[in-house]
């Protein structure tokens, strides 16, 4: 059976040309927004699989996602150190978030990390569970751009939980 022809395979031409395309918007918009496309399209996806494969086409794209973002605003960086460094200075510039480094090891193949003030939960309520699956692929997947390894990354504090911060916990898969 042959393969259907893919549509919408992700390529940096989807992004367009803003500056073109809206003359007097600009490249700027609020964070509802933002927000209201992500929850929406969450919304209809686990209402169509189930939460559990939800979970994991945000986790898929979110991965997609920070290895192209890895891959055009923060590569090529020559060891761990530089690439955590680059990594804080645009997520700050494109007002993604404030990534901390909280622990780990020297070689960064296990670490803690958050994001504070991130798009996806920041200012959400309570709701006893984590949100930031997306986010969880997203990191996972500047990590693989940067090493060429994989890693399990994992939500262990968020907005939605009570914290005022997102933490994640970040190793290496053997």
């Amino acid at each position: 059976m042959q393969e259907q022809e893919r549509l919408y395979k992700f390529t940096w031409d989807f992004i367009g040309d803003v500056d073109v395309g809206r003359p007097n918007l600009g490249n700027t918009t609020r964070i509802e927004v933002y927000r209201l496309f992500q929850y929406t399209l969450r919304d209809v996806i686990e209402e169509e699989f189930g939460t559990e494969k939800s979970d994991r086409i945000l986790y898929k794209a979110g991965f997609l996602a920070g290895q192209q973002f890895c891959n055009k605003f923060v590569l090529p960086q020559p060891d761990i150190n530089s690439f955590v460094a680059k990594v804080q200075e645009v997520l700050l510039e494109l007002k993604i978030g404030i990534l901390r480094i909280e622990g780990g090891n020297s070689d960064g193949t296990s670490l803690t990390l958050s994001v504070s003030e991130d798009l996806d939960c920041s200012g959400l309520p309570e709701i006893n569970h984590v949100v930031c699956t997306y986010d969880e692929g997203f990191i996972a997947g500047i990590f693989y751009a940067f090493t060429g390894k994989a890693f399990a990354v994992k939500e262990i504090d968020c907005w939605c939980t009570g914290d005022r911060t997102c933490r994640f916990e970040v190793n290496r898969e053997e």
